[in-house]
C-alpha cells in the first residue's frame, strides 16, 4: 500500500512533498476512465485487493490530480461516484469493513468533486445524518466527513474563504445536536441497563467523543476563540475596515448566540436524563450500586456534558460576550441548567455517608435506608442543605506548581522561575526521581525569596549513572521533601558544559519540582466533583448574566453628555409616546390633558378644537412640557401678558 502512505504523507501541509503533488499537471479524463474499468471489473470478480487499491488511487487522484472542468470530465466523475455509492451501499457480507472505510476516505477526499455546489454536499450531509443510524456505510461516511471537517475547522479563521465550507448551516448543525443528544443520554442511560462486566468495559472506553461531538467542538472552538482573539488590522485604521471588523464581530456573536442556545437545550434535556438515572441507581437493588455511582461522574465527562459546556460556560464569561442580548436570550436556559445540576449533585452527594454505613450496618437497615426517596433522604439529612456543604474548597495551589526544565536540557540552556503561594508558612519541594545533569557544576541553586539575591537554600547538579562527572554535590538530587521557609522560592538554573557525545538523554534529563504550601501530597485536595464543579460554574455565570440584565443598557455618549438634561425636573415633565417599533419619540400633538394655564381652584383650560391641529414646522418636533399653575403665574408676571380669556360662543 505504497500509494496509501503516499496519500497520507499527503496530507501534511508542512511536508515538501505537499507542495510537490500539488504543483502536478491535473490528469485527462481518460486515464479516470481507465481507472473506473479496472474498478468496475474488479467489481465483477470480487477482487478485495484490486478495489482496496483503486479507492486508494481514487483519494490520490480527487486530492491533488483531477479538475472536472470539462463535460466528459463531469461524466467520469458521475461515474466514479456511482462506483463508490455502490461499494458504500453494499450488505455488510459481500464488503469488508476495510473497503468500506477505504470508500468512505475516497469521498470524503473527493467531496466537492463528486458533489459540486453548496446544495448537494448539504443534501448529502442531510442524508447521512439523517439516515446513519440505520446504515453503516453511511455513519461510517458520516463519521470520516465530520472528521475531516472538524481538522480543517480548527485550522481556520472566521470569515476566511473556507470558512463557510467548514461550518455547516444551521439545519445541518441542529441534525449534528439531536445525534450528540442522543449518544449521550444512551450512555448515561447504560449505567443503570448494562451488567457488571459490561459497565467496566464502558469505563475503559470513554472519555472518547464521537465524530458528531468532535465537530461541534470544533465549531465551538472555532467561533470563541475568533470571538476572544479577533483584533483589528493594525495596518489598516481607515473607517471601512473598523467597520468590517465591528460587522464580523457581530456575525461572531449572532452565530455563537445561535449555536449557544441550542447546547444549552441539548444539555438541559441530558441533564434531566442524568438525573432520572441516578434516581433510578438510588432507588435500585443493583449490587455494584456504589460502583456505578461513582462511575457515573466519569460517563457523564465523556458527555456533550463534559466536552461543550464547560468551555462554553468559560468562554461566555469573557467580555467580548457579556452583553445583554446574550444575558436576555440564555437566562432561562442558565436557570433552568442550575436547578438540574445542582439536584442532581445534591442527589449524589447524599449517597457517601450511606455507602460508608453499609458494611458497618445490619443488612436490613442498610436496604431500608438505601430504598428512601430522594426527597426523603435530603429532608433526613438536615446538616446538608446544599450540594457545597462539607465539600473542601480547593485553593488554586492545593495540587502544587511544577517547575521544570526542557528535556533533556541543551548546551548554554538557563533556567530561572519564581513561585509565590500567598500565605504559606513554608514551602515544600518534592524532585523527580529523573533529576541528573551532566556535570556537578551544570547546577540547580534555590533561594528563599523572589530572585537570586535572597538566601541560598541549597543546590544540586551531576547524576549518579556514570556520566561526564562521577561525583555529585553533597548527596545529590534530593529523594525527600526539601523545606523552604517563607512564601517564596526561586529556581535558578545553569547548563555551563557542553554535551559530550557518549552522554545519554537521561544523564542529562535536567530536572523537575512540585512546589506545595502543604507537606503531605495526600492532604491535598482532588478537586470538586465533576457536577458540582459544573453546578457551580453554572451559577456563577447566571449570577453575571442577572447582573447585566440588571444594569440593562449600557450609557451611551450622548446620554454621559446630556446628563444635567437628564436629571431636569423641567424635562422629566416631557410626554413621550412609544412608536410601534419600540423607539420613544415626543408627542407632536397636544395629549388629552392640556397644559394648566390657570391657578382658579383645580379648574383647567380646555383649548377649542381648532387650536389642537399642530401647525406646520419643525419647531413643533418637541415633547411637550406640562408646567404647574404657579409657574406659569411667575412667567406670565416676567412676560406681562395676562391669562388668555376666551368668551362662550353664541348659537
Amino acid at each position: 500500500m505504497c500509494i496509501h502512505q503516499l496519500n497520507l504523507l499527503a496530507a501534511s501541509n508542512n511536508l515538501p512533498i505537499t507542495n510537490f503533488l500539488g504543483k502536478q499537471h491535473p490528469i485527462e479524463a481518460h486515464h479516470l476512465s481507465s481507472i473506473c474499468d479496472i474498478m468496475e471489473k474488479a467489481m465483477v470478480n470480487g477482487d478485495t485487493c484490486i478495489i482496496r487499491c483503486i479507492l486508494v488511487v481514487f483519494q490520490v487522484v480527487f486530492k491533488f490530480f483531477f479538475s472536472p472542468q470539462s463535460e466528459r470530465n463531469r461524466d467520469i466523475v458521475r461515474r466514479s461516484g456511482l462506483l463508490l455509492w455502490q461499494l458504500l451501499m453494499a450488505p455488510r457480507d459481500q464488503i469488508c469493513s476495510e473497503i468500506q472505510k477505504e470508500v468512505c476516505l475516497a469521498i470524503s477526499s473527493g467531496l466537492n468533486i463528486l458533489y459540486p455546489g453548496e446544495a448537494e454536499i448539504n443534501n448529502l450531509l442531510k442524508l447521512v445524518l439523517t439516515e446513519g443510524e440505520r446504515n453503516s456505510g453511511l455513519s461510517q461516511l458520516r463519521d470520516v466527513i465530520l472528521t475531516n471537517l472538524a481538522e480543517q475547522l480548527q485550522n481556520n479563521r472566521f470569515g476566511s474563504e473556507d470558512d463557510d465550507h467548514y461550518r455547516l448551516n444551521d439545519e445541518l448543525l441542529h441534525y449534528i445536536l439531536k445525534i450528540v443528544v442522543r449518544e449521550s443520554c444512551v450512555l448515561i442511560t447504560k449505567c443503570q441497563t448494562v451488567s457488571k462486566d459490561d459497565f467496566q468495559r464502558l469505563l475503559s472506553t470513554v472519555p472518547a467523543a464521537s465524530s458528531c461531538l468532535r465537530y461541534l467542538m470544533a465549531v465551538q472552538n472555532h467561533l470563541l476563540s475568533n470571538t476572544i482573539l479577533i483584533k483589528p488590522d493594525e495596518n489598516d485604521d481607515s473607517d471601512s475596515s473598523l467597520q468590517g471588523e465591528t460587522l464580523k464581530v457581530q456575525e461572531l456573536k449572532t452565530s455563537i448566540l445561535s449555536l449557544a442556545t441550542q447546547i444549552l437545550t441539548g444539555c438541559d434535556e441530558v441533564l434531566e436524563m442524568l438525573q432520572q438515572v441516578t434516581t433510578a441507581l438510588i432507588n435500585s437493588d443493583i449490587s455494584d450500586r456504589e460502583q456505578r455511582l461513582k462511575g457515573l461522574e466519569q460517563i457523564t465527562k465523556a458527555t456533550m456534558l463534559g466536552h461543550l459546556l464547560p468551555v462554553l460556560l468559560t468562554s461566555l464569561m469573557h467580555p467580548n460576550l457579556q452583553t445583554l442580548t446574550m444575558a436576555d436570550a440564555l437566562m432561562p436556559q442558565l436557570v433552568q441548567l442550575v436547578l438540574y445540576t445542582s439536584q442532581t449533585a445534591l442527589l449524589l452527594k447524599t449517597q457517601s455517608p450511606v455507602f460508608s454505613e453499609l458494611n458497618s450496618s445490619p443488612s436490613g437497615a442498610s436496604e431500608q435506608k438505601g430504598k428512601l426517596l430522594p426527597d426523603e433522604r435530603m429532608l433526613e439529612e438536615k446538616e446538608e442543605p446544599g450540594f457545597l456543604t462539607g465539600l473542601k474548597i480547593p485553593a488554586p495551589w492545593a495540587a502544587g506548581k511544577t517547575v521544570e526544565t526542557v528535556h533533556p536540557v541543551r548546551d548554554n540552556y538557563k533556567f530561572k522561575e519564581t513561585v509565590h503561594i500567598p500565605g504559606a508558612r513554608c514551602l515544600y519541594l518534592r524532585f523527580d526521581n529523573r533529576c541528573s545533569s551532566q556535570y556537578d557544576y551544570d547546577k540547580l541553586v534555590i533561594y528563599a525569596g523572589p530572585n537570586t539575591n535572597s538566601r541560598k537554600v541549597a543546590e544540586y547538579g551531576g547524576n549518579t549513572l556514570g556520566y561526564g562527572s562521577r561525583s555529585v554535590l553533597g548527596t545529590g538530587w534530593p529523594k525527600d521533601l526539601v523545606k523552604v521557609e517563607g512564601d517564596t522560592v526561586t529556581f535558578s538554573f545553569e547548563m555551563r558544559s557542553g554535551r559530550e557525545h557518549n552522554t545519554p538523554d537521561k544523564a542529562m534529563w535536567g530536572f523537575a519540582c512540585t512546589v506545595r504550601a502543604q507537606e503531605s501530597s495526600e492532604d491535598v485536595s482532588g478537586g470538586l466533583p465533576f457536577l458540582v464543579d459544573l453546578a457551580l460554574g453554572l451559577s456563577v455565570l447566571a449570577c453575571s448574566m442577572l447582573r447585566i440584565l440588571y444594569n440593562g443598557p449600557e450609557i451611551t455618549k450622548d446620554e454621559e453628555t446630556c446628563q444635567e438634561l437628564l436629571r431636569s425636573k423641567l424635562l422629566q415633565r416631557c410626554q413621550w409616546q412609544v412608536e410601534a417599533n419600540g423607539v420613544i419619540s415626543p408627542a407632536l400633538t397636544p395629549s388629552p390633558s392640556p397644559l394648566p394655564l390657570t391657578i382658579d381652584e383645580d379648574r383647567e383650560f380646555t383649548y377649542p378644537s381648532d387650536v389642537l391641529v399642530p401647525p406646520v414646522g419643525h419647531y413643533f418636533d418637541l415633547p411637550r412640557i406640562r408646567l404647574p399653575p404657579g409657574i406659569m403665574i411667575k412667567l406670565r408676571e416676567i412676560s406681562g401678558r395676562a391669562r388668555p380669556q376666551f368668551r362662550p360662543s353664541i348659537k
